[in-house]
């Protein structure tokens, strides 16, 4: 049974669900910065999905990735998997700028900056805007 690490509950909130992956809200509201965490108990990397679910992480990965830069008119996307300190598969989609805080340097490391409830209220209305069935959407969304 999947059950999301605790890590990833606390550093973030939930967005909505695609078929195979959850996705939420990095709580850093310096970079719009989604993760996407695959629905599967015990993975820790992406060979480790059947070919099937490798299929369709790669749509919603991708499907992901292209609704935040042209919502947030991305200069970059980055997305990464890294793992080292939360070992469930989650693929971090974070919105870069060549005028942000770390360019052109990666985002880990940096100290988080909470969203302020005004803030992270905005945001979660620019997310629902872009992820609810805007985009030729390959596949069901849902949000709670």
């Amino acid at each position: 049974m999947f059950t999301l690490h605790p890590q990833l509950a606390q550093d973030s909130f939930y967005v909505g669900d695609f078929p195979l992956c959850t996705c939420r809200l990095m709580n850093d509201m310096q970079f719009p910065w989604l993760i996407l965490i695959p629905r599967v108990a015990g993975v820790s990397e992406l060979y480790e999905l059947s070919p099937a679910d490798q299929a369709q992480f790669l749509r919603e990965s991708s499907w992901l990735s292209s609704q935040l830069s042209r919502v947030f008119r991305a200069d970059k996307m980055n997305v990464a998997a890294l793992g080292n300190m939360v070992p469930q598969l989650h693929f971090h989609h974070i919105v870069r700028y060549q005028n942000d805080v770390a360019w052109p340097k990666p985002v880990f490391g940096l100290t988080a900056v909470p969203y302020r409830s005004d803030v992270l209220a905005h945001m979660r209305q620019t997310l629902m805007l872009a992820l609810r069935g805007q985009g030729d959407m390959p596949f069901d969304w849902r949000m709670d």
